[in-house]
């Protein structure tokens, strides 16, 4: 009798100590959810003459994380940063007759012209690549989709991995593997290489949230890349008075050609 008191006395104890667990019913699951917030360390990216290259920085929260999820490390986090998007086309070149020509081109439609990675671990590992694909997160993952109709549909992956390395070789496609941490046990920071030659325009940050695989929440922002100074003049006169544009660069090729001609002709 003693020992079912006991047990009783306990279990109304629990009960009074745990209000939040005694609103769930019982054999139901609780329909708190988790939340997503981020942030990022400038909204706005200025391109000078001077320009090689920036640091991004995002932070970020989570809320009504659960605790035994994180203790155990079953949420991931996949942060990009993703440049405008336009035609990107791929050209193969080959021997002919002696000289290297352009025999074989591919056109990507709306495809980004920059982008940058980071998370927590191998993404391969998080997700399946399926699911990646779907979703179109990472360099390998990104729907490249040619315009046209393709004869030897077996070109479009060697295409599709030539695309890839040529812009990671250029560095306007990046990654790392490691360069999500969470600072706390609710908090994480995300680190964003911005190459010297990030095109201008309405960039897009995204944060990816996964639970034990599942992607369970996606939050961006905008990020604004803009040229300033003799950049920006330059880009502007380019596209909004075309002729005086074209006049001035030819003005400037002959003034030079000639001031050369006087310096070094010999007498």
């Amino acid at each position: 009798m003693r020992r079912l008191l006991r047990s009783a006395l306990l279990f109304v104890f629990a009960a009074l100590a745990s209000p939040a667990m005694a609103q769930v019913p019982f054999g139901q699951a609780s329909t708190v959810k988790e939340g997503l917030e981020i942030g990022a360390s400038t909204s706005e990216i200025a391109i000078a003459s001077d320009f090689r290259g920036a640091d991004l920085t995002i932070f970020g929260a989570l809320t009504n994380a659960d605790e035994l999820f994180l203790a155990i490390g079953q949420y991931d986090l996949i942060v990009t940063l993703e440049g405008p998007k336009d035609y990107a086309t791929v050209r193969k070149k080959e021997r002919v007759f002696g000289i290297w020509m352009n025999t074989q081109s591919m056109t990507f439609e709306q495809v980004p012209e920059s982008y940058s990675m980071a998370s927590t671990r191998q993404i391969d590992s998080i997700d399946q690549p399926t699911s990646l694909n779907d979703i179109g997160v990472g360099i390998d993952h990104l729907a490249l989709n040619p315009v046209g109709y393709i004869p030897d549909s077996g070109l479009i992956g060697e295409f599709r991995d030539a695309y890839r390395r040529l812009k990671l070789t250029s560095g306007l496609y990046q990654r790392d593997t490691s360069g999500v941490r969470f600072v706390s046990s609710s908090l994480f920071r995300a680190s964003l290489r911005l190459p010297a030659n990030i095109p201008d325009g309405v960039h897009v940050v995204r944060a990816y949230l996964f639970k034990s695989g599942q992607l369970i929440l996606q939050k961006e922002l905008p990020l604004r890349v803009v040229k300033t100074g003799i950049e920006q003049a330059i880009t502007d006169a380019a596209h909004n008075r075309p002729l005086a544009y074209g006049f001035l660069c030819v003005l400037i090729a002959v003034i030079t050609g000639w001031g050369a001609s006087l310096i070094f002709r010999k007498d």
